[in-house]
Order: structure tokens, then C-alpha cells, then sequence
């Protein structure tokens, strides 16, 4: 008898489940906005407080009001601009310039330039600022290190020594980072305040870790592979929690602590949306349908919507023995950014 009620409320708790999946809204993109100007984009980052979103495009770090999509200022003199990080309370930001190995300090308010800082390694890209330590991390991809920028004098003050080619970074506030080690299949934690890697963990079945996002509370790592998986670690011994499909060619991955909700952008058309049912427990939510190549993504912490550039493009031209892998071409001033979340 015990057996047979059991399984009888587990049955219940399933249909529970799958009827307040069904009574959630849809998720659908609620808005779009068409930005302009040329080049393509990397990462971004929403101000919720400010309403601004700052997209790294180049050249330039644009900047946009999130509400309305009007073009507020931008950063310019970038060399392929990547990553972007903000430190709000002393009205600083910095972006990375990956083509001149530099980082870019501007004024928040005006955004103006404050000054050039040389990194000591090759190709900056994602950028991380962490407040339990109150320093500006650069994640360099082409020599396997991290810098480390003291706002208070806009200098490199370290470097980190990473066991592989860095992607995307994440912090838990309470003193370790977290990064994605693209061609191990790995992520590594950093102690913010000894710069030292102190343990590295592998991801499991995924291959060529991008995106990565965390939840602090849970203490919950979620790395986001092109082969189609968002790997869920435990941060703090690093063991595979879980494994969860998402869609093609992804490279961000961002969680809002409120809803609960992680999410993968994917090349492929699609924006994968995974609940976090608990600490252990995660199912695919809903898969949106968003225009290709919008990979990139920004939780607006206001709203609780998700935020991804995008752009239309031409026909992919044929592969060639020197263009093995061709990408078409942007349609001019046809950035912009699309608006996702719950009607």
C-alpha cells in the first residue's frame, strides 16, 4: 500500500508540474529595436538602474537605452571591442580592446575615456568586475592568463595564470571566480584575493565551454558547450549536478535568481530557457524562437527579461579552400536588440 501511494504522489507531483508549466505565460520576444551603425558585436551588459545597455560593437562600446532603444553615446577607439564590466559605485566602466592588448577606462556619466591600460597578455576578451575583491579582471584568450585592474589606480596590479584559453567568467561575491576553459572542457576557480587557481573541474560530456552563468545562493555553475548541453556544477567541489539540451551553437548563458530561471543564447535561432525546480533538479522551460546568430545575452535585473543583439544578414557565400567556414555578410544598419520574457 505504501508503495502504490508513492508512486501515486509522485504521478500527482508530475501533472503538478506540467499544469503550472502550462499556466506560465509564453515566453515570446516582446520587443525589437533597431540600433544601427556597422561592425558586428560581442558581449553587453545591462545597467538595470541606469536602464542603459552597453554592447561592445568593434570599434565602439555602444550605448543604448534599454526601454526605448535610442542610441545614448558610445566609447569609441577599440580595437574588436569584447567584454565589458561596470563598476557602478565609483561611476567607472572598462571594456577590452583585443586587437592593441588594452583596456579601456571611461566615466560612467559621460563616458568619456579615462585612460588606456596594457594588459600583460594577448587578446583581452571577457571582462569581470568582482566585489568582494573590488577589482576589474580581463580574461585574455590568447595567452591563457586573467589581468587584474585596480579601479582606484587603473593599473594592473596581477596576473592569473590559467591551465588553458579563458571564455566567459562569473564571481560568487564571496571571494573566488569562476571561468570556463574552452579547450579542456573545464572550469576553474581563481581565488580573487591570492590570484592562484586553486582547483579545476572538469565539465563532464561538454565540449568547447562558452557562456557561464551562476547561481549564488545555490552555489549552482552553469556552463553552456557547443555540443548542444548546459552542464550544472556544484561550486564548491565542482561535481556534475546536471546535464541539460539546449540548442546549437550557444555562447552566453546568464540566470536571474528570481524567477530561477538559466538561459542559453545559441547561434541556431533559438534562446533555451532552464528552470532550476531546486539546488539539484532543472528542466528546459521553454525554447524561444529568436533570429539567428543572436548569441550573445544580458538578464535586465529590473524587468526579469533577457536581452540579445541581433542583425539581419545576407546569404552565407560558399566555402572556399581558404574561407572553409564562410560567414555572410551584415546588412547595414541593421543592428539592434531584441527583448525576451514572459507576456
Amino acid at each position: 500500500m505504501r508503495k502504490v501511494l508513492v508512486g501515486t504522489c509522485a504521478a500527482i507531483a508530475v501533472v503538478a508540474a506540467l499544469c503550472a508549466d502550462a499556466a506560465t505565460p509564453d515566453w515570446q520576444v516582446l520587443s525589437r529595436f533597431t540600433v544601427g551603425g556597422t561592425g558586428g558585436w560581442d558581449l553587453l551588459a545591462v545597467d538595470a538602474p541606469s536602464r542603459r545597455l552597453f554592447v561592445t560593437r568593434g570599434e565602439e562600446l555602444m550605448v543604448i537605452d534599454v526601454d526605448s532603444g535610442k542610441l545614448l553615446g558610445s566609447v569609441p577607439g577599440l580595437k574588436r571591442a569584447h567584454g565589458v564590466a561596470l563598476v557602478p559605485a565609483k561611476k567607472r566602466g572598462y571594456v577590452s580592446s583585443g586587437g592593441d592588448d588594452k583596456v579601456i577606462a571611461f566615466d560612467l556619466d559621460t563616458l568619456k575615456p579615462r585612460g588606456e591600460i596594457a594588459v600583460n597578455g594577448k587578446n583581452p576578451d571577457a571582462m569581470l568586475f568582482d566585489t568582494a575583491s573590488q577589482h576589474v579582471f580581463a580574461f585574455n584568450g590568447r595567452s591563457n592568463n586573467a589581468s587584474v585592474i585596480d579601479p582606484a589606480t587603473d593599473k594592473v596590479v596581477a596576473s592569473i595564470e590559467l591551465p588553458g584559453k579563458p571564455e566567459l567568467a562569473v564571481s560568487d561575491e564571496h571571494g573566488s571566480l569562476f571561468v570556463n576553459i574552452a579547450d579542456k572542457n573545464q572550469v576553474a576557480q581563481i581565488d580573487a584575493k591570492t590570484g592562484k587557481v586553486t582547483e579545476t573541474w572538469s565539465l563532464g560530456s561538454c565540449e568547447d565551454p562558452s557562456g557561464l552563468a551562476i547561481d549564488v545562493q545555490h552555489k549552482r555553475l552553469f556552463s553552456v558547450c557547443s555540443n548542444k548541453q548546459m552542464v550544472v556544477l556544484d561550486a564548491r567541489d565542482g561535481h556534475v549536478v546536471a546535464t541539460v539540451t539546449i540548442g546549437d551553437e550557444p555562447d552566453g548563458a546568464a540566470f536571474d535568481a528570481q524567477t530561477g530561471n538559466a538561459f542559453s543564447s545559441n547561434s541556431d535561432g533559438t534562446l533555451t530557457v532552464v528552470h532550476e525546480d531546486d539546488a539539484d533538479h532543472y528542466h528546459v522551460l521553454a525554447t524561444v524562437a529568436t533570429p539567428s546568430r543572436s548569441r550573445t545575452i544580458a538578464v535586465d535585473a529590473k524587468t526579469h527579461h533577457v536581452v540579445l543583439p541581433t542583425a539581419q544578414f545576407g546569404v552565407t557565400p560558399a566555402p572556399t579552400a581558404e574561407q572553409p567556414h564562410p560567414r555572410p555578410s551584415m546588412t547595414p544598419d541593421s543592428f539592434g536588440f531584441i527583448v525576451v520574457g514572459q507576456k
